[in-house]
């Protein structure tokens, strides 16, 4: 799968989204090394705590359904349906990625491809 076709799933599932309070909608596309695709999209809450962004939406799809190894993710962002900015993932998504993920992983951005390592080079470990 391209990065492209990655980042159409991404905007694919930001129509889901559930964003009455920032109205800002961001969609993920996770893609597992078997081939599989989980896709998400952020959940807001009035209790902002609460809130989910789409990339842990799809990886907890992911995991569960017994998915636990991926190759990359693709993320789209935008308000009123344009997603021509980078939406970069926030510091809590990407430590749940490392939780999954080595530093090779590729996140998929409107500006380009990145790495974990690039994106989060001193991430938290047990």
């Amino acid at each position: 799968m391209t990065n492209e076709e990655l980042l159409r799933l991404g905007e694919g599932a930001a129509k889901n989204s559930y964003c009455k309070y920032s109205h800002f909608s961001v969609g993920a596309a996770l893609l597992a090394k078997d081939g599989r695709v989980f896709t998400g999209c952020n959940i807001e809450n009035g209790s902002y705590s609460l809130t989910i962004c789409a990339e842990r939406t799809a990886i907890f799809k992911a995991v569960s359904e017994g998915c636990t190894e991926f190759s990359a993710i693709a993320i789209a962002g935008g308000a009123d349906g344009d997603f021509t900015q980078a939406c970069y993932p926030c510091g809590a998504c990407l430590q749940v990625m490392s939780e999954f993920c080595g530093g090779s992983f590729r996140v998929v951005l409107t500006d380009g491809e990145h790495t974990l390592d690039e994106l989060m080079p001193n991430r938290f470990s047990l």
